[in-house]
């Protein structure tokens, strides 16, 4: 058998919130989704023409008409909708940290950052807007480009 991560799913009671964060933030577009019976996106990362590259599924609940979503997936209570519960965190490559951290200080989203040692990583956490940790790798390279013209501007 062959595994690779197709896609994650977030409930949520917010879906317009869910786009500005995980398009206007991250980057993904938004594209074509089935007509399943509840309101939702699917987000992509890549050509969304090809359904594989929908690396986000936003599954919306209408507080109005719950039961097409019961039915299709099953019903959570108000309290499961906060957080990762057992899963701590969704994770993503990514490029570009300076535009990617002067998007995230105009958005006024507060992140956590750390270089991993020995891997060439240097990640950035940040928080959906249903308390989900979403994870983002960028080279450990432009972490170090970042610093060493912080360093240079500073010494100006």
């Amino acid at each position: 058998m062959s595994l690779s991560l197709n896609h994650i799913s977030i409930r949520t009671l917010d879906v317009a919130a869910c786009e500005r964060f995980y398009c206007g933030l991250l980057g993904l577009q938004l594209g074509p989704r089935p007509a399943f019976p509840f309101p939702g996106l699917w987000l992509y990362a890549g050509d969304p023409a090809v359904w594989a590259n929908a690396c986000v599924h936003i599954i919306g609940i209408d507080a109005q008409d719950p039961e097409g979503l019961k039915r299709y997936l099953g019903d959570k209570s108000a309290a499961d909708m906060q957080g990762t519960g057992t899963v701590d965190h969704v994770a993503f490559f990514a490029t570009d940290l300076p535009a990617t951290l002067a998007r995230l200080k105009a958005g006024n989203i507060a992140c956590r950052e750390r270089t991993v040692p020995g891997i060439g990583l240097h990640q950035v956490f940040v928080d959906d807007p249903n308390g989900v940790v979403v994870e983002l790798n960028f080279p450990a390279a432009e972490q170090a480009a970042r610093l060493a013209a912080q360093a240079a501007g500073a010494s100006h």
